[in-house]
């Protein structure tokens, strides 16, 4: 018994659609479709952990992104990672005491760096350095933090001293 041609072009589409849906969210899920385009600016930061930052991460203010990473780089005097981002030319007032941190998107998603803006009167230009970092928190330092610490700390008043007496029982 053969198919009839309506089912198997049916099918056929269907399929097709099913494919283009995957390279759709393949394409937003890696970036490929946000490649920046068009006039932008390069500003640079060292931090001294980049975690899992890549290449085309966003640069974003306020949850916006403004920019993306171009480059990471180890400096080998300074032992420490060089970031260096390409901001759209229209965010170039961005002040110069601005301080930039590696964020990472939900528990455990990708990572980003997230610029937090100063109040100078002066402005972040093309090849300018940003001095004040901070580096990726990585969840297996926290993690190590919290089981050394014990946990979190009980206030001490729910539990009775360890030198208390036991209540006298009414038996001589």
């Amino acid at each position: 018994m053969n198919p009839r041609p309506s089912y198997a072009i049916g099918t056929g589409l269907f399929i097709l659609l099913g494919f283009a849906a995957l390279a759709y969210l393949a394409t937003q899920t890696t970036s490929v479709a946000n490649i920046h385009r068009g006039n932008s600016y390069l500003i640079k930061a060292r931090f001294q952990n980049i975690g899992q930052l890549k290449e085309r991460a966003p640069v974003k203010i306020a949850g916006v992104r403004i920019g993306d990473v171009q480059s990471i780089a180890l400096e080998p005097q300074r032992m420490d990672a060089l970031v260096v981002m390409s901001i759209d030319k229209r965010y170039n007032d961005i002040p110069d005491d601005s301080s930039a941190a590696i964020f990472t998107s939900g528990l455990l998603g990708d990572q980003y760096v997230g610029i937090e803006p100063g109040g100078s009167p002066t402005f972040l230009k093309n090849g300018d350095e940003m001095v004040l970092t901070q580096s990726a928190m990585s969840i297996e330092n926290l993690i190590g933090k919290f089981l050394v610490n014990g946990g979190p700390k009980s206030s001490g008043t729910d539990a009775a001293p360890a030198s208390a007496t036991p209540p006298a029982s009414g038996k001589p």
